[in-house]
């Protein structure tokens, strides 16, 4: 379905507020992660992240570190990841991109990475690991390739805010709260000033993530974002019902895609 046309990640902002969800391949299986994926592109999933199961994932808390290390240990690899995202492509146009930590593509190959997620019309590349003073490491082979490195900006970033900002492409992710990724009953970050600072030096889309998990908080940000972005609550709903979550993870994401509409 996606050689028809370039599936670009400005897709999910077009008709207003994206809602952008993400789970780990593998988890429970990758067949599942191509059932999850599509059930959640359905019930209104504007843009969808997948980590790459990687054994130190720094930036997570337990609901995702638990989340990879389930994926592990049904030996889900890399090839994995990619036959999913292949299979995904049969029936979906839903603008992708990968959430993984820079040694599995290192390990990989980054010419061989990222020529296959130009194959597979995968659109980014978030790494937390990777920061924007080292993105050079992989710029050149992205950019070979029409891959967007999604930039990372922190409640800590307010120095290098537009200078992150001004060169970013894709979508920016705002990290909402310091830490680690979970569910957070509040979010005391000043969201609106960074995202005017970022509002001033860019047209690229800034979607929050970090913390984010009811539709209240959802429809909050959505008053100052373009995007609301959630993981750890749909890990959790993937956690809990395994094999039979789809129609939880479809009222889920129907539930937060409504609030920010």
């Amino acid at each position: 379905m996606s050689d028809k046309r370039d599936i670009k990640i400005a897709d999910a902002f077009k008709d207003g507020k994206a809602f952008i969800g993400f789970l780990t391949a593998g988890d429970p299986t990758i067949e599942k992660t191509v059932e999850y994926v599509l059930a959640m592109e359905e019930a209104g999933c504007d843009l969808v992240e997948i980590g790459i199961p990687f054994s130190d994932p720094v930036a997570e808390g337990p609901v995702i570190q638990e989340a990879n290390i389930r994926a592990l240990s049904n030996n889900t690899n890399t090839d994995d990841v990619f036959e999913a995202i292949r299979q995904i492509r049969e029936k979906s146009d839903v603008p992708l991109v990968f959430l993984t930590y820079i040694n599995p593509v290192f390990y990989y190959g980054y010419d061989k990475f990222f020529k296959r997620c130009q194959e597979l019309n995968v659109c980014g590349i978030i790494s937390p690991d990777l920061p924007y003073d080292e993105k050079d490491e992989i710029l050149e082979v992205t950019q070979k390739y029409g891959i967007d490195i999604i930039s990372l900006i922190a409640p800590t970033s307010k120095e290098r805010i537009q200078m992150i900002a001004s060169e970013a492409s894709g979508f920016i992710y705002v990290v909402s709260s310091l830490g680690v990724t979970g569910m957070r009953s509040e979010i005391r970050t000043d969201l609106k000033s960074i995202l005017e600072d970022i509002k001033e030096v860019t047209d690229v889309p800034a979607a929050v993530g970090f913390g984010i998990n009811t539709p209240e908080q959802a429809e909050n940000i959505a008053k100052v974002a373009d995007g609301v972005i959630v993981g750890s609550a749909i890990v959790n709903i993937i956690a809990e019902h395994g094999e039979n979550a789809k129609e939880p993870l479809q009222n889920y994401v129907k539930s937060m895609k409504d609030a920010i509409s």
